[in-house]
């Protein structure tokens, strides 16, 4: 994707959040659980969201250097966290609009500028939708070119995050085909001569397993996938 089509995808995901999340409450309430993230309940989801749109939005908005002065929000009851959110997200889109993704901002990855605030946020409230969407259980498709720049942020960005070091020694490739888009990807590429397994799906289906949405059997698996589920899970994300 390129840098002016995340703006969109960011506001169409924030606008689904805030649509199913709304649903949610009225269906299950604030303290239904979230499957993809343990522990976790609907309220603790909604806030999660706009307590990191919140930060993001600082830092764009100050063009902060260094996160060290951030003011952390004080957590909202649950009647206020709907038009909370809805607030932190207009303003997360607002000064991601007015900004030039050129521009230096502080950020945890070696790319330090506005452009990776706004492919991150757009990715993260998008897997975040998905997340209120199987709360309510109405889980929709992603468009391949949204799941595949995820799939391909979660590569890029992620993976080396995760391992700074690089991959493990016992670590093995395992091949990600996004039917969808017609193109393949691979995890820890050159550990080892040979695939260890190749996890067919769209996109969107890849994406969200690899960041653990969905079991490996919405995928088609080829080859050894109880190594290929390690191979994800050598990468631990906070």
């Amino acid at each position: 994707m390129e840098l002016d089509e995340y703006l969109p995808v960011l506001q169409k995901a924030d606008a689904r959040f805030a649509d199913a999340a709304a649903e949610a409450v009225l269906a299950r309430g604030w303290g239904a659980p979230v499957p993809g993230c343990s522990g976790w309940t609907l309220a603790d989801l909604v806030w999660h969201l706009a307590e990191v749109q919140h930060f993001w939005a600082w830092v764009v908005r100050t063009r902060a250097t260094d996160p060290g002065t951030y003011v952390e929000p004080v957590r909202r009851p649950d009647d206020e966290l709907l038009g909370y959110a809805l607030a932190r997200s207009a303003e997360l889109e607002t000064v991601l609009a007015g900004a030039d993704p050129a521009e230096r901002v502080w950020t945890w990855a070696p790319r330090q500028d506005v452009g990776f605030v706004l492919r991150r946020q757009a990715m993260e409230a998008v897997v975040h939708t998905v997340d209120v969407e199987q709360v309510l259980g109405d889980v929709r498709p992603l468009p391949a070119d949204v799941g595949l720049d995820g799939l391909d942020e979660w590569l890029e960005v992620m993976v080396p995050g995760a391992l700074p070091q690089g991959p493990p020694e016992d670590a093995h490739p395992v091949v990600l085909h996004a039917v969808d888009a017609g193109v393949e990807r691979t995890l820890f590429p050159g550990s080892r001569p040979v695939p260890i397994a190749r996890l067919t799906g769209t996109a969107g289906d890849l994406l969200l397993a690899v960041w653990r949405r969905v079991p490996l059997e919405v995928l088609t698996v080829d080859g050894d996938g109880l190594q290929a589920a390690a191979m994800l899970d050598v990468v631990r994300l906070e």
